[in-house]
C-alpha cells in the first residue's frame, strides 16, 4: 500500500511540475472572464453550471482555520494552488474556478481564441483528464473517501450544446 501511494505521488508530482512550466506564460483570470461567453444558452451555460457546483463553493467548506491553511487552500480554490504572481484578477472566493481544471486563460479566454481548439490549446488550455482532477481527489486529503473518475466527471459535466 506504501509503495502504492508513492507511486501515486511520484506521478502527480510528475504532472504538476510539467503541468507549471508550461502554465508559467499565462496568468489566472478567473471565472468573471469565462462567465461573458459561457453563461449564455447556446453555449450551454456553463458559468451557472459551476456557479451552483461544489466546485464553486469548495471555501465554504472550510472552518476559519481551515481557510488560512495552505493545505486546504490548494485544493479549495484555484487561487491557493498557483503561484502568486500568476493571478491577474482571480478570486480566492472563486474556490475551484473554472482555471483549475481547464487552465490559466489570460492567452485563450478571448472568443478569437476559444473558437480555434488548437489555437486554445497552445495558449495554454487544458482539457481536464482524470490525472487532473486527482491532483485534488486523492487520498492525501483528510476527507478522501474515495473517487470514481467516470462517476463524478459526470456530475459535473458543462457541454457545449450541439450546434
Amino acid at each position: 500500500m506504501m509503495i502504492m501511494r508513492t507511486l501515486i505521488l511520484f506521478c502527480l508530482a510528475l504532472f504538476l511540475g510539467s503541468g507549471s512550466l508550461m502554465a508559467q506564460d499565462f496568468e489566472y483570470v478567473g471565472a468573471k472572464k469565462c462567465k461573458m461567453c459561457h453563461n449564455k444558452p447556446a453555449t450551454g451555460e456553463q458559468y451557472n453550471k459551476w456557479a451552483d457546483s461544489k466546485h464553486a463553493h469548495a471555501m465554504e467548506s472550510l472552518s476559519a482555520e481551515e481557510a488560512k491553511d495552505p493545505k486546504c487552500l490548494k485544493c479549495h480554490s484555484t487561487y491557493g494552488s498557483v503561484d502568486e504572481s500568476l493571478i491577474a484578477t482571480l478570486k480566492l472566493d472563486e474556490g475551484v474556478s473554472c482555471e483549475s481544471c481547464h487552465g490559466p486563460g489570460s492567452a485563450y479566454y478571448p472568443a478569437s481564441v476559444m473558437k480555434d481548439k488548437e489555437k486554445a490549446l497552445a495558449k495554454g488550455m487544458i482539457e481536464p483528464t482524470e490525472a487532473v482532477c486527482k491532483t485534488c481527489h486523492n487520498p492525501e486529503s483528510p476527507h478522501f473517501k474515495g473517487f470514481n473518475y467516470k462517476e463524478y466527471v459526470s456530475k459535473i459535466a458543462h457541454p457545449k450544446p450541439a450546434a
